[in-house]
Parts: C-alpha cells; sequence; structure tokens
C-alpha cells in the first residue's frame, strides 16, 4: 500500500534487442497504456518470482521464449486505481518469429528511425523513450 491507500501492484517488462540491434515492443490491449507501443510484461502473480512472470508474459504476448537477465531500471506508474511498481530486465530471445496475445493487440522489431517516428506521433506508453535513453536500452541503428 502507498501513503494513500492505494494498493500497490508488482510488475516486470522486457527489453529485448535482437541480433540486428531491434528492440521488441508490443502495443497494448488493456490500460494502463491501451494502443500504446510497450514493452512485453506484466502483473507478477502472488508467489511467483519476477523471472518466471517475465518469461510467462513473454510467451503469453510476444510467442518467444527468453532468457532472463539483469535489471535494468525501476519505475512507478499510477494507475487509476493502483500503484504499478515495474522492474525491466534485459532478456535474450533465440527466435524471431513474434505472434502476438494475450494483452498484446500486435508487435514488432523496430530500430531506431522507427521507434523515433513512435515516439513524435506519441504512440508510446508515456516515458517509455526517456526511460529507453536513461537506461542506455535504446535500439540501435540498423
Amino acid at each position: 500500500m502507498t501513503d494513500f491507500g492505494e494498493m500497490v501492484i508488482r510488475c516486470v517488462g522486457a527489453v529485448i534487442h535482437d541480433r540486428h540491434g531491434r528492440l521488441l515492443l508490443i502495443k497494448r490491449a488493456n490500460d494502463p497504456g491501451q494502443g500504446k507501443w510497450s514493452l512485453p510484461g506484466g502483473k507478477v502473480e502472488e508467489k511467483e518470482s519476477d523471472e518466471a512472470a517475465l518469461r510467462r508474459e513473454i510467451a503469453e504476448e510476444t510467442g518467444l521464449s527468453a532468457t532472463i537477465g539483469r535489471a535494468v531500471g525501476r519505475l512507478t506508474r499510477s494507475g487509476s486505481h493502483y500503484t504499478y511498481d515495474i522492474v525491466d530486465y534485459s532478456c535474450r530471445v533465440t527466435e524471431s518469429d513474434i505472434i502476438p496475445g494475450d494483452d498484446a493487440i500486435d508487435a514488432m522489431w523496430t530500430d531506431r528511425a522507427t521507434f523515433a517516428t513512435l515516439h513524435r506521433s506519441d504512440a508510446l506508453t508515456e516515458g517509455l523513450a526517456e526511460l529507453l535513453e536513461q537506461w542506455e536500452c535504446l535500439p540501435r541503428q540498423t
């Protein structure tokens, strides 16, 4: 609980680059950020580790299996009824064929130019571009 009695929900996110340096993004089907492009991820279920939650969320949203690496950053988002405490992890995948599902209505590998276009057109979740730049996790030029 926060100081204001709001419930805090633990969440995880995946920063995944392919061998070309492109970043994996999903288009969110639900709030927070419905209709916006974001990182794969979601809620950590009760008695679930961050690593298990992230592997599950990546599989559900993209059809990919991942190896979870180190935490790259942490953020807090306020929702209408909840506060989301999100830890983003660097992850690796061996395959690149994406199958959007669950909370993702679409998914794609984005290069630096495409990411910049999404940012300029306000198609990314709030603050995503700034955080990824701060964490040195933006897509590389391809």
